[in-house]
């Protein structure tokens, strides 16, 4: 019966499609993206210029998906602008060919995007918490919604490769809490993550501790993280060289599998990131 009802709203959704010019592509709108594991929410995937059905493209999902390409949707009125970016790199053969899927963020997001694990550390972190004391983290069924329903919709209506060398996941603040999270706990289905200014933070930094049971291989998987300097993004130095170190101790290299970078003066908000989208996008689909 659930299936049923599931298929149902696949074809649904398939229906209520929509596609816009961007000017540098095209992008597919799917609305109310029906889950089994999580609220519904908008879906965008961008179709890089001269996308074609006879070639394999790499797939890069990324978090908070209504900042991405549109910036009367986004927060603050600042967009990523990473339609304009991909074009322009894969124009300069910069990166390789890569369609977007944008995943709009719904209004648990800071229970979608806080990693489940350590659990006990983290549910005890959640008692003493007054910003979200008595909410229910749902990370781990968040990461469900994109591996065993987004990601085999993405893979079957577009021509894309599904290995995790060529399937990438990016996000910024707990999307890139998440997004090292996605990495860690599907090996087997993310090849890396770009981490842009990281909320280590959260729930004082208890993600930290599941980071130190251990990294997925670094012969198959890559890691960009950075952080700017100012506003918010001055608390991460001290977690971020935290994580560095422990990269470095399970056998990342620098600037192969692993970078981390600072930029001075960058705070914390869209357009900044807007600013450095180029140097993630370039490390995980580099040639």
């Amino acid at each position: 019966m659930i299936k049923d009802l599931f298929t149902f709203l696949w074809l649904t959704m398939l229906l209520l499609a929509c596609e816009s010019k961007t000017g540098e592509g095209t992008v597919q709108k799917y609305p109310a993206f029906p889950s089994q594991f999580v609220q519904t929410r908008n879906v965008e995937v961008f179709l890089p210029p001269g996308y074609s059905k006879h070639k394999k493209y790499d797939v890069l999902y990324m978090h908070d998906g209504q900042n991405i390409f549109n910036k009367s949707t986004s927060f603050g009125g600042a967009e990523w602008e990473v339609d304009e970016h991909v074009a322009s790199l894969l124009k300069s053969d910069s990166i390789r060919p890569v369609i977007v899927v944008a995943i709009w963020n719904s209004e648990k997001r800071f229970e979608e995007y806080m990693p489940d694990k350590p659990a006990d550390a983290v549910r005890q972190a959640l008692l003493t918490d007054s910003l979200h004391k008595g909410k229910e983290v749902i990370a781990d069924a968040y990461l469900k919604f994109l591996v065993y329903e987004l990601k085999p919709f993405i893979d079957h209506e577009f021509s894309t490769y599904i290995t995790p060398d060529h399937t990438w996941i990016m996000g910024s603040s707990m999307g890139g809490l998440i997004s090292c999270y996605a990495v860690n706990e599907y090996p087997q289905v993310f090849g890396g993550a770009a981490c842009i200014s990281t909320h280590w933070p959260a729930l004082k930094g208890v993600y930290l501790q599941q980071l130190m049971r251990g990294l997925p291989d670094p012969s198959s998987h890559r890691f960009y993280f950075d952080h700017g300097t100012a506003g918010l993004d001055s608390l991460y130095a001290p977690y971020q060289q935290r994580v560095d170190s422990l990269f470095s101790a399970a056998g990342y290299k620098w600037d192969d599998n692993w970078i981390s970078l600072q930029f001075d003066g960058a705070a914390h908000n869209e357009a900044d990131w807007q600013q450095r989208i180029e140097q993630p996008l370039k490390f995980l689909l580099r040639k």
